[in-house]
């Protein structure tokens, strides 16, 4: 009989392969129809989306403004990945509460969704780095925390490069910047919003705002939670961080 680790590495690799999967029909479909909806929205609107990214991104490499417990030693990966589900649940229900409040106050609440659910994607990115034993006042830690993010919300045709990345995080992350200003932000930011946008949009829409944004922060949390485990498990499993 296999143990949990066993599990997980076959999990890990399944995983892997689901992620390198190029775009579907749908998907580009999908663009398709966001691209559209991007031509008619206000230019306020795309400059206010650009500099929360960018702000979101200087603090997180900075680190600053995120308080985390001390980094978890000592505990099995079964351990870990259950401790994760837990948190998970809280941060969805948070984050779902925030949604269907913004969604239901129209246009100009349904618009400050943005940075708030930013902010509770990160720090639960900071909270799971702690759970999977990772110091965050490590700065490769906070690009690592990034990555992930990065991971779980690129376009398809983007994935498999990230991912590829973040499978020799030791090499590559030599290759990055140690200046926040020298972070690619732009491009960072403009992926996450080909991804939720159309989403997010239907948000904005009267009636239905409320629930709509309930649904789609409750989808994103979990799809950033198990992009979390799949990341750490990939570190943890190759050995390349001990804890």
């Amino acid at each position: 009989m296999e143990n949990y680790n066993q599990r997980a590495k076959k999990e890990l690799e399944k995983w892997k392969v689901q992620m390198c999967k190029g775009s579907s029909l749908i998907d580009k479909t999908a663009k398709g129809v966001q691209n559209k909806f991007n031509k008619i929205l206000p230019e306020k609107y795309h400059q206010m989306m650009t500099a929360t990214i960018k702000n979101m991104t200087k603090v997180v490499l900075v680190g600053s403004n995120y308080t985390t417990r001390r980094p978890y030693k000592d505990l099995l990966l079964v351990e870990r990945d259950d401790f994760l589900k837990e948190k998970t649940k809280t941060y969805s229900r948070v984050a779902m509460i925030e949604g269907a409040g913004t969604g239901a106050g129209g246009i100009l609440w349904g618009l400050s969704d943005f940075p708030l659910l930013l902010s509770i994607k990160i720090k639960f990115l900071y909270d799971a780095a702690a759970i999977y034993g990772l110091d965050t006042m490590d700065y490769k830690e906070r690009l690592y925390i990034l990555y992930i993010f990065k991971l779980a919300f690129s376009s398809k045709d983007k994935t498999k490069e990230v991912l590829l990345q973040m499978e020799n995080w030791d090499e590559y992350v030599k290759t990055l910047p140690y200046d926040i200003n020298a972070f690619d932000w732009r491009t960072f930011q403009q992926e996450y919003r080909d991804y939720i946008d159309l989403a997010k949009l239907l948000q904005l829409m009267p009636g239905i705002g409320a629930v709509v944004g309930a649904y789609v922060n409750n989808k994103l949390i979990h799809k950033l939670s198990q992009t979390t485990m799949y990341a750490y498990r990939m570190r943890l499993l190759q050995n390349t961080i001990k804890v």
